[in-house]
């Protein structure tokens, strides 16, 4: 295994959403729209952080990072995703790598913190935790999860961009 990640590039987009697609294509827990999420977040100049992972010229990964709203108002926070890896790479390291990468860079940045919804067993390896107080509506709360960057957490409801909406 020997993969590069970097930042996205105009030319990347196309295989961005193609990746996408094929990796929550069998997902059941999906709603099968990623690819058209992490479009709208580009076009709405909301793609805070866009890292690819790339072995020999091939995008076999990408993780995609944009703003949340606090119902306090607190600023700095984030939300991860969506995280794609090709099908057949999946369990290799690749998803884990990224993870690690655009966590750093938020970091670097001077975000807050981030907010993620999915698997548990996932995310925690990652410092990822269910907070009471802190929740996104309509979502069962051990799925919704955050990492502070050393902060206060905030007790808050979660909005997403309105690109999380986007079904083409």
């Amino acid at each position: 295994m020997n993969f590069n990640i970097r930042n996205e590039r105009s030319e990347d987009i196309e295989r961005i959403f193609k990746l996408t697609a094929a990796a929550f294509e069998q997902e059941k827990h999906s709603s099968h729209t990623e690819q058209f999420i992490i479009d709208a977040l580009r076009q709405a100049g909301q793609l805070t952080v866009s890292l690819v992972a790339v072995e020999n010229d091939e995008i076999v990964g990408h993780v995609a990072i944009s703003p949340v709203t606090l119902s306090s108002g607190t600023a700095g926070w984030y939300g991860l995703g969506p995280i794609s890896v090709l099908p057949r790479r999946q369990g290799q390291g690749i998803g884990s790598s990224l993870m690690k990468a655009a966590l750093a860079e938020l970091q670097d940045q001077g975000a807050a913190g981030c907010v993620v919804l999915g698997d548990p067993g996932y995310y925690g390896r990652f410092g990822f935790k269910a907070y009471a107080g802190l929740e996104l509506p309509g979502v069962p709360q051990e799925y919704f999860q955050a990492l502070s960057f050393g902060g206060d957490l905030p007790a808050d409801t979660v909005q997403y961009h309105e690109s999380f909406d986007a079904t083409e």
